[in-house]
């Protein structure tokens, strides 16, 4: 796995962002929850660590209490130059429930690209080659 990886702190929803993830990606689901871990500043099903693996890599807790929850501005998650069927795919699994900011399309330098809010409020840039 490449540096950075991404470890996002849901507000109590990182099990079903984990298990949307991995419909949209495919991979391994590792969870691992508040009471497996000893942890006393939630619910005991919360997720306390949670890892999707495979082509995309994506970790993921519930914040705590007196941690914050992840806020989205001003990032984007990019997912670019893979087979444009597969990308293509991606982008429509990734808008069920969310928005698309940007059609995936054409663009003036040839390559396609495209935005798209996921119902868990991270935006993705997913682009190939023209």
């Amino acid at each position: 796995m490449g540096w950075p990886n991404v470890y996002l702190l849901l507000p109590g929803t990182a099990r079903e962002a984990l298990e949307f993830y991995r419909g949209v990606f495919d991979g391994d689901l590792e969870l691992h929850d508040y009471a497996e871990f000893g942890r006393t500043d939630g619910p005991g099903d919360a997720v306390a660590h949670g890892v999707l693996s495979g082509r995309v890599a994506l970790m993921m807790a519930d914040a705590g209490a007196g941690e914050d929850a992840v806020a989205t501005t001003g990032i984007m998650l990019s997912l670019l130059g893979e087979e444009p069927a597969l990308l293509r795919r991606w982008f429509a699994a990734l808008a069920e429930g969310g928005r698309v900011l940007d059609d995936l399309q054409q663009r003036a330098w040839g390559d396609w690209d495209g935005q798209v809010r996921d119902r868990f409020g991270l935006t993705w840039l997913i682009g190939f080659k023209g």
